[in-house]
């Protein structure tokens, strides 16, 4: 993400929390469909995982919305209340990613197939990318 974005910053992280809440969401999906064997307990909780992650993105979506509308007048509460959902998206990112890493080291259909590993690991890898501009954002504020 491009830091010269100005007035801006706040309606350009909540485009990339928008997008990467989306693609986290369709990573659940990916990996329910990569994994053709995989374990119940494990698909029950990716379904939870895609709609919670759903949920995330059309909140984030009303944000943007709420900031589009406000002229770039952005009142001091609705700037506080992107870094809080910011904050709680990061948050959020760290949890899918902890599930994502316990599906890869203790899923049996998982140990003996190195794509979905490889995949999972990519899966890893685009939400520590999200994680790495939040947390930019955020610490910038303080």
């Amino acid at each position: 993400m491009q830091f010269y974005y100005g007035s801006q910053m706040p309606l350009r992280v909540l485009d990339e929390a928008e997008f990467w809440k989306e693609q986290e969401a369709e990573h659940t999906v990916v990996m329910r469909e990569l994994v053709t064997n995989l374990e119940d307990k494990y698909v029950e909780a990716l379904k939870r995982w895609e709609e919670e992650l759903n949920q995330s993105h059309q909140h984030v979506k009303r944000f943007i919305e709420s900031v589009i509308r406000s002229h770039n007048t952005i009142s001091p509460a609705l700037y506080q209340k992107v870094l809080d959902l910011v904050s709680f998206y990061l948050q959020e990112s760290v949890a899918f990613i902890q599930f994502c890493r316990q599906v890869k080291n203790e899923s049996s259909a998982v140990s003996g197939n190195q794509t979905a590993k490889v995949v999972i690991n990519h899966i890893i890898d685009e939400s520590e990318y999200f994680i790495g501009i939040a947390q930019t954002i955020l610490y910038e504020q303080n």
